[in-house]
């Protein structure tokens, strides 16, 4: 516990035998549940999951909150309704397994997925065992040991002492970063950061890749878990869930940890189109969900506004090169029109991305 607050990891494992022992090993004292979710590995990583499991089942740590009966009443009918979402959302994750017989007790829980979802669909998982057990701060640690256990209560605190809703790392802003990190997957983290920036709306946020971060229970119950993405791009995908749902974040200073046995899984050429394509689309839903029918804002006028004169455009600036390639002169009415919608269109985007800054800057700790 910190702070009288019960805190657990997520720990998402696909064929990590070689890494698991240390990070289950490493993991700080006080963390009250270590949620571990095999993602349908092949080798022994479940083997040795369950070894470890033994030894916790004895501990006999029961810190979990009961859940509290919904009494029918003129007031909580929305509570209701919401429980029986949650339960009819249990069938929409990926078909799984908890091993242990008695999930009250016992430092390790571990939950076999029938079938190999994706990185995000594991910590989605282990997401919704932390949210139906009442954790109040759900850390994620990869299971390839990438990550510093000596940094996770700087990763956890914001959440328990400030009631920041999603604390992530950074290693960007760490002075080694350039000399330490890939610098292939430098420039790739780079230009998702800013994609996710603008998709995302929070503006101040870099280093989207880090999957090292920490969640209120507050913010797992706003976010409907089962529709988290599924690949890498999960991440990206959560922070714009998170900021339709108004929650907070706040980043911390991490170090870049590469080349201690982790074997990569990510083909970043591969990984890069998918989630850039799943940005574009994370923003329109972003813009219409929270800025339309939640919120109604300017913003959305504006932003739609400069879509539709770059649309309207189009025949002038094809019409313009065509020109330009047969060396004919350009007729001063497209010219005109031409320079007047492209002048509107960035203006119109301009003033949209600045109440975009301005509207959620409250959000960023």
């Amino acid at each position: 516990m910190l702070k009288n607050r019960t805190v657990a990891v997520v720990i998402p494992v696909f064929n990590e035998e070689e890494q698991i022992r240390h990070v289950i090993e490493t993991i700080p004292d006080f963390v009250d549940r270590i949620v571990v979710v095999n993602d349908c590995s092949t080798d022994s990583t479940e083997r040795i999951v369950r070894e470890y499991l033994k030894k916790s089942d004895t501990a006999r740590r029961k810190i979990i909150k009961e859940k509290r009966e919904i009494k029918p009443s003129r007031y909580n009918q929305a509570d209701i309704i919401l429980q029986k979402i949650n339960e009819k959302e249990d069938s929409l994750f990926i078909s799984s397994e908890i091993v242990n017989e008695d999930q009250e007790n016992g430092k390790i829980i571990l939950i076999n997925n029938k079938k190999n979802g994706g990185v995000g669909a594991a910590i989605a998982r282990g997401y919704k065992w932390c949210r139906d057990h009442n954790i109040d701060c759900t850390a994620v640690m990869a299971g390839d040991g990438q990550m510093d256990p000596a940094e996770l209560e700087s990763i956890c605190m914001p959440v328990i002492d400030e009631g920041i809703d999603y604390v992530k790392g950074n290693r960007l802003i760490h002075r080694s970063a350039w000399l330490v990190i890939p610098k292939i997957r430098y420039f790739g983290n780079s230009i998702l950061s800013i994609l996710t920036k603008i998709a995302s709306g929070y503006w101040h946020v870099s280093d989207t890749q880090t999957g090292y971060t920490a969640i209120s229970l507050k913010a797992l119950k706003a976010i409907r878990l089962h529709k988290i993405y599924r690949g890498y791009g999960m991440p990206n995908d959560l922070l714009v869930k998170l900021n339709i749902a108004f929650c907070t974040v706040k980043e911390v200073e991490i170090k870049p940890v590469y080349r201690v046995g982790e074997k990569s899984k990510m083909k970043i050429f591969r990984v890069m189109p998918k989630i850039s394509w799943l940005l574009i689309k994370s923003f329109f839903k972003r813009l219409w969900i929270k800025y339309l029918f939640r919120d109604f804002h300017p913003l959305f006028l504006f932003y739609n506004f400069s879509f539709l004169l770059t649309l309207i455009n189009i025949p002038f600036i094809i019409r313009i090169i065509q020109n330009l390639i047969e060396s004919k002169s350009i007729p001063n009415a497209t010219l005109f029109a031409f320079v007047f919608l492209f002048i509107s269109s960035f203006q119109s985007l301009f003033f949209a991305m600045w109440m975009d800054i301005q509207d959620n800057e409250k959000f960023y700790k």
